[in-house]
């Protein structure tokens, strides 16, 4: 592979305007692209398998005018001012506004707040739930803006509407957070190198990257139903991991420009070097992205997809047309005026820099490190015992947006429940009494403690299926309502028995739940299917069965301490206020599988990285604890910068209004925090230290099965110096000049 990337590299650089162009071609199609098409996102769960789901497509077959699978929206009425809706100078609004509803663009049907009881018990708040033809990915924009003029003439008659469901779509967000991010990233490193072109590089290769990326997830969207936060992953992963591996072959590209190589052999032999350790760890990312779809959620599926091309465009862009730009850069990336005296002695080794220090600290004091590390990630851990998981509604909206004002207002004028109603079905197909059965369903669901509301069943046209709503007094992602349908479906069993039938739970509220559960049960295995990819990939790089195993734990480590920084300002409530949230929720079911599969990949970054750098100089003779000094001499710098930088792009997403983003953009950026600095910068080298040479061993017959996938560019390494020493021999005075060796 080093060999290959060497070549690619010195292509790239000679033929850097053909790149250069080929890559604006590319970018400009992929805008083009993505201008002509109008692609839709979703938010929907399915889950096929679950009796949520079960019960859905029964109501399907039979009542299709209730369009169960259909999008919803849910108009929230509130007159001011103490006055009511149900007033003579109201209730005919009202009713023209439910009459526009009925006659908008793919609505199935419209609740009537009169005629179905729900206006509340003050009469100040009345709701129509408005019910379509088609899921939310097919909601129009004729249909969308058919809603919300509903909304504006209510509003401009005197009346507070807010809307909720999810047809609902999403306003758009600010670029806030990826600006700050961007600008975080120009300055460190700026500072990193001492030079505006070299810092220049990565931020453009980043920009391009993610451009191609966005535009073709956006060009996708057109043809499958997009996960809606799918383009902020991939956003977020794309532009930190661009800059990472652009970054990190810069940084090789001026070591051997320093080194005395012209610039053509300084971008190939960066690239055969540091390239290949990008590829691998490129790899990585990407398999564990891709791997989110072994769990069957759809959602899911499509945001580990379309951060995995995000990420591939990166690896690409960084091994073409960042080689192509350090052509017309040249020797500029070498140096610049912005560099320190104490910058410039650390570039010729005529200073100890902070990195080496620091590897000298840990190797002298390798226990206390150890412990240290160990047993503070430990302590941060804790609150992770305490793990809810449910996923996003209304109640984790924006503060202010429309979504979160229905919510409220529901709240209050219905009691937290009403805002995510149980549909329980009672399929009487198989038994002998549907009515009794749909009766005794209705006196047990009436029993339970935490229903505040039992609607009469509802049958379909052959009388054997009916469709009853139950109404939780807790709100729907309370451990109350979760309790609440696990109980519902224990007592069903008893009405079962009875009555032949069959009673199932459904609706957005237990699907969420099914959802979340499955989501759940799915971590441990995937997080075991990670971990054991880590230790084939790490035996596969460093030839070592310590070094892998270390790093597993120190990625275990990692992620349930992010796990329990989550917990505590998230669902506990800690610091709530310094952060933004603005009111306490369970975690969101995505998220501790995202972090599983997003913190491997950025883990295997930082230790291959790293510790490379270490076994090289293992591998040339130094001893283990010299080693690992020399490691954190050629990497520790780059390591940080790169750390830095992502946790700049990951945390500029607190600023985020959406609970979502923001939790994913704090778990991306502590989980960094606590990987680079605390596992790979601590953690690791304690480990190797104590080790000594075992932690580089590898038994005889293993090392034989093997494949050498040479990430260092050893072989690389050998084949130039072979050919630079042929070229360094003189021919005799009546030949011609030896002609250099091969490579490969």
């Amino acid at each position: 592979m080093a060999t290959f990337l060497y070549r690619l590299g010195r292509l790239a650089f000679r033929r850097r305007r053909l790149v250069l162009l080929a890559w604006i071609a590319v970018l400009i199609a992929a805008g083009i692209g993505a201008s002509s098409v109008s692609g839709t996102t979703t938010d929907n769960f399915t889950l096929p398998g679950t009796q949520s789901q079960q019960a859905i497509d029964l109501l399907e077959k039979e009542f299709p005018q209730a369009s169960a699978s259909g999008a919803t929206a849910r108009v929230v009425i509130e007159a001011t001012d103490g006055q009511k809706v149900t007033s003579a100078a109201h209730k005919p609004l009202v009713e023209s506004l439910i009459a526009d509803l009925q006659k908008a663009p793919q609505v199935a049907s419209v609740a009537d707040p009169f005629t179905a009881g729900l206006v509340s018990s003050s009469g100040s708040i009345a709701y129509a739930q408005v019910t379509y033809a088609v899921p939310q990915a097919d909601i129009t924009s004729a249909a969308s803006d058919a809603l919300h003029e509903v909304a504006d003439r209510g509003e401009q008659a005197g009346l507070n509407v807010s809307l909720g469901g999810d047809a609902v779509l999403e306003e758009e967000q600010s670029n806030a957070a990826e600006l700050i991010g961007l600008l975080v990233a120009a300055f460190v490193l700026v500072i990193t190198f001492g030079s505006l072109v070299a810092a220049g590089l990565p931020l453009l290769s980043a920009i391009v990257g993610v451009g191609i990326a966005l535009c073709g997830i956006t060009v996708a969207s057109s043809f499958v139903d997009m996960a809606s936060n799918a383009q902020t992953l991939a956003l977020m992963l794309g532009l930190a991991v661009a800059i990472d591996y652009a970054l990190f072959i810069v940084s090789r590209y001026r070591t051997e420009l320093r080194a005395g190589h012209q610039p053509e052999e300084a971008a190939g032999r960066a690239l055969g070097t540091a390239g290949s350790a990008v590829v691998f760890a490129g790899l990585t990312v990407i398999i564990a992205l891709a791997g989110l779809s072994v769990i069957g959620i759809a959602m899911l599926t499509t945001m580990g997809l379309a951060a995995a091309f995000a990420i591939t465009v990166a690896v690409l862009v960084a091994l073409t047309l960042l080689p192509a730009t350090l052509g017309f850069a040249g020797n500029r990336v070498a140096g610049g005026r912005l560099t320190t005296r104490r910058m410039r002695a650390a570039q010729r080794d005529r200073r100890v820099t902070m990195g080496v220090r620091w590897g000298r600290f840990v190797t002298r004091h390798p226990w206390k490190m150890l412990l240290a590390s160990v047993v503070g990630l430990s302590v941060l851990a804790v609150p992770a015992l305490s793990l809810r998981l449910t996923l996003p509604d209304d109640s984790m909206a924006a503060p202010g947006s429309t979504q979160r004002v229905a919510y409220d207002t529901l709240s209050k004028g219905f009691g937290p429940g009403f805002s995510g109603p149980l549909t329980v079905v009672v399929d009487a197909r198989d038994g002998d009494d549907a009515e009794a059965a749909a009766t005794d369903t209705s006196a047990m669901l009436d029993s339970l403690t935490d229903v505040v509301t039992v609607r009469p069943p509802v049958f379909n046209e052959a009388g054997d299926v009916a469709l009853l709503t139950a109404v939780p007094g807790s709100s729907p992602t309370s451990q109350e309502t979760v309790d609440l349908v696990a109980e519902i479906r224990d007592r069903s069993a008893a009405v079962e028995e009875d009555n032949g039938t069959r009673v199932m739970v459904t609706g957005t509220t237990a699907v969420n739940i099914d959802v979340s559960a499955k989501l759940g049960e799915a971590m441990v295995p995937y997080l075991a299917i990670v971990v054991g990819l880590a230790l084939i990939l790490l035996l596969l790089v460093f030839r070592s069965v310590l070094v892998p195993l270390k790093a597993a734990a120190g990625f275990l480590l990692s992620v349930v301490a992010t796990l329990g920084v989550l917990v505590a300002v998230f669902q506990w409530g800690w610091l709530k206020d310094v952060f933004g949230v603005d009111e306490t929720a369970p975690i969101v079911s995505l998220l501790p599988i995202l972090l599983i599969g997003v913190v491997f990949g950025l883990a295997m970054d930082y230790e291959v990285f790293l510790v490379s750098g270490m076994r090289e100089a293992y591998v040339h003779g130094a001893g283990p604890t010299e080693a690992i000094v020399t490691g954190f001499r050629h990497g520790a710098r780059v390591v940080t910068a790169a750390a830095v930088i992502m946790i700049s792009v990951f945390a500029g997403f607190l600023l985020d209004d959406i609970v979502l983003v923001k939790s994913i953009g704090m778990g991306l950026a502590t989980a960094v925090l606590f990987d680079a600095f605390v596992v790979r910068m601590t953690l690791v080298p304690a480990v190797m230290t104590l080790l000594g040479e075992r932690a580089w061993a590898l038994p005889g017959w293993l090392d034989r099965l093997l494949p050498n996938v040479d990430v260092e560019g050893e072989k690389l390494r050998h084949a130039l110096a072979e050919r630079d020493r042929q070229m360094s021999v003189p021919a005799p005075s009546d030949q011609e000049p030896a002609a250099p060796a091969p490579l490969g």
